[in-house]
């Protein structure tokens, strides 16, 4: 299980700029996939090959809240959830009544805390920083999220302090999540899926709070269903306790090897649900998609009508089944564990380097690459180098000269090729040596 990192500290510290800093590109799915709804309010950093969750609790709004209540609100999220606390303060401001009041309630939460004091951009102002040894939480510090100083120093330390968390290991099992908006039914299609009432099911939205393991087997094998809290998107999150739920939701995510997106056929598709979606895509999860409620849809509407869409909603997941369902009727729920079973063994499929290398020449022979950045991608050589997603690298004469276009109609010649429904393809290129 990653370590969970959590920024902390007034607005206007500079919070999101160590944050961004620290997962640079990882967070964001890349930018020609269409469709996705990004949020820079989690992320994954990585240093010295050590994974991490990162959090930017100033994204909590707490609405008609005072300040203070604000700043109180987003320090208890940290201290309740992290693994390591980074208190950012302000080093051209200087020592504010809110820094201290903060010192105060993380010097008693017993998490690790690193201070630092952000905006120190040269070193005539390094001096101005040890007025910040008056809050008792240690050496500060000094760092320039702006400018990448002190950056390296600061990785060190939060890998230092991160524990080494022993992650729950379910062996020859498929462990998937559903994931979702709150009140989708997601409970309950655990319930269904299971035949026993082991999740507590409300009809009021947000009653799962935590992340509920259920390990079981059937005749297809044997499985851990995840039942997650909903996800609530950002500038929404009025509840301390909602951010808790979204957090804990995104380590089920990562712990899961299938997401299950769960959509309300009721209330139909949501910007929201896209946005849960681009969380299981970025963490490059084989996913399946469930209508549940679809005894409770709009009268006159049809499978098809609703599936195109969702196709046209979610082009980012046309690799993702669909399946129409109702948890309270029972109807069609036998199907989702066959998806969740097919989008698993998709996504843990290889592909011999023989059969790979003639897919991806056929492939230019038909189609040869556009001219892009003043030259034409060659292919010369293509291997699979891993799985859960299925990661291709291919290497040619000049990565720069790949198009994204190409890109797609390479990831299409290989789902023609073979079947990874369920499942993201990667397609990596490097320059031949």
């Amino acid at each position: 299980m990653l370590g969970l990192v959590a920024l902390v500290g007034a607005p206007n510290v500079g919070k999101s700029t160590i944050f961004n800093r620290m997962v640079g590109q990882r967070s964001s799915i890349v930018e020609d996939t269409p469709g996705v709804t990004r949020d820079r309010l989690y992320g994954t950093g990585e240093w010295l090959t050590k994974k991490f969750r990162v959090v930017d609790t100033g994204g909590v709004e707490i609405k008609n809240a005072p300040f203070q209540t604000e700043i109180r609100a987003q320090v208890q999220i940290a201290i309740e959830e992290a693994d390591v606390i980074v208190f950012v303060v302000d080093g051209k401001m200087g020592l504010s009544g809110d820094d201290k009041a903060v010192a105060r309630m993380l010097y008693q939460s017993g998490k690790p805390v690193i201070l630092a004091v952000n905006k120190i951009d040269n070193i005539e102002m390094v001096a101005d920083s040890s007025e910040f040894y008056a809050l008792g939480l240690g050496d500060p510090l000094v760092v320039s999220g702006a400018h990448g100083i002190g950056i390296g120093d600061l990785l060190d330390k939060i890998i230092s302090l991160l524990p080494n968390k022993e992650e729950t290991e379910y062996p020859d099992s498929i462990a998937f999540s559903f994931i979702g908006r709150p009140n989708v039914g997601k409970s309950s299609l655990t319930n269904a899926i299971l035949g026993e009432n082991r999740v507590i099911v409300n009809s009021l939205a947000g009653t799962t709070r935590d992340s509920i393991d259920t390990p079981f087997s059937s005749e297809l094998g044997n499985f851990v269903a995840i039942d997650t809290a909903g996800l609530v998107k950002r500038g929404r999150i009025y509840e301390s306790i909602d951010k808790y739920a979204a957090l804990r939701a995104m380590r089920a995510i990562d712990r899961s090897q299938v997401a299950v997106l769960v959509i309300d056929a009721e209330k139909g598709i949501l910007d929201q649900d896209r946005h849960v979606a681009g969380y299981a895509l970025e963490a490059k999860k084989a996913i399946v998609i469930v209508v549940n409620k679809w005894d409770e849809a709009p009268k006159g509407m049809m499978q098809q009508e609703f599936e195109e869409e969702i196709r046209t909603r979610f082009k980012f997941l046309s690799f993702a089944k669909v399946i129409f369902c109702s948890a309270k009727t029972g109807r069609n729920v036998q199907a989702i564990l066959p998806a969740v079973k097919e989008a698993y063994e998709a996504a843990s499929r290889r592909i011999g380097t023989s059969i790979l290398n003639q897919i991806i020449q056929d492939a230019q022979q038909m189609n040869p690459t556009p001219e892009f950045n003043h030259g034409r991608l060659k292919i010369v050589f293509a291997s699979q180098v891993s799985v859960n997603p299925p990661t291709f690298v291919c290497f040619c004469n000049d990565p720069k000269f790949a198009h994204f276009s190409y890109t797609r109609y390479l990831e299409n010649r290989l789902r023609e090729s073979f079947d990874f429904t369920g499942t993201p393809l990667h397609i990596i290129y490097r320059q031949r040596t």
